[in-house]
């Protein structure tokens, strides 16, 4: 979940000042936390209550907990990026999906590929974190795919394997960073987000060399990098410099869930 945070952060910006190159400071003036990390940590604070209450197959509880959370928290950064519909939705007394295929569905997923225990539970727990917002097909699948990605990776698996995944079920992968870099334009839509996201991770040789490929395919950097952050988490783990100074971003209420976090995440994949 750190590696979304600290892609977010790194690319936010580049956002609407893109780079293409990979010869960038990490932290430097204008990062900043976004509605990634704040999203992400929503969504981590409705598994890890589900989970607390054992009901993290009740997908209709984790439904509730999802949106309670999302516009809980997200209600106290009202300026952090929401797009305009999600923004509403934030704010909505009566808040329903809105056939959304955006990639705030998948820059937020990420906790469930660490969370979930089987492939099945990845795919009935994105659902229903996604589709209380993002309930376009094309939403819902973006979202999976980043979530059974992070789940594959944090099994073990290589990246042929992640590669030949996502090429039969969700997105032919048949591109690749260098030759899309120049004319690659800004999107905001799953299907223009994800597979570059995807394909950022399987070029990369470290964390650090992920984020610096996502970044540098311009677009939307901060979930670019966001999702790309999120399964180089999985595959290689952080580097303690990175994560120390990612840190630094979270105000005290967001560092609250993340350290909660870390505590249950040590307790609950404990055997």
């Amino acid at each position: 979940m750190l590696g979304a945070i600290t892609g977010d952060i790194v690319g936010s910006r580049f956002e609407f000042n893109n780079y293409r190159r990979k010869d960038f400071e990490l932290f430097a003036a204008g990062c900043q936390v976004t509605d990634d990390s704040i999203m992400t940590l929503a969504v981590v604070k409705a598994l890890m209550e589900a989970a607390k209450l054992e009901s993290l197959g009740d997908y209709s509880l984790v439904e509730q907990l999802a949106v309670k959370y999302m516009q809980e928290i997200g209600r106290k950064y009202p300026s952090c990026g929401y797009g305009g519909m999600f923004e509403e939705w934030v704010f909505s007394d009566e808040p329903k999906p809105y056939n959304s295929f955006g990639n705030g569905a998948a820059m937020r997923i990420s906790p469930v590929g660490f969370m979930a225990g089987t492939e099945t539970e990845v795919i009935q727990l994105s659902k229903a974190v996604t589709g209380v917002t993002h309930n376009h097909p094309e939403g819902i699948k973006g979202a999976e795919a980043v979530a059974v990605v992070v789940f594959m990776a944090r099994q073990g698996c290589t990246k042929d394997e992640i590669r030949d995944q996502i090429d039969r079920f969700y997105y032919p992968l048949d591109f690749t960073i260098d030759g899309i870099r120049d004319t690659y334009e800004f999107n905001e839509t799953c299907q223009e987000t994800v597979p570059q996201a995807i394909q950022a991770f399987l070029e990369s040789v470290s964390f650090e060399d992920a984020i610096r490929t996502a970044v540098s395919v311009g677009g939307d950097s901060d979930t670019l990098a966001a999702i790309t952050g999120a399964v180089a988490e999985a595959y290689y783990g952080i580097p303690e410099d990175i994560k120390i100074k990612a840190l630094i971003y979270l105000d005290d209420e967001l560092r609250a869930i993340y350290d909660r976090w870390i505590s249950f995440h040590a307790g609950y994949f404990t055997p």
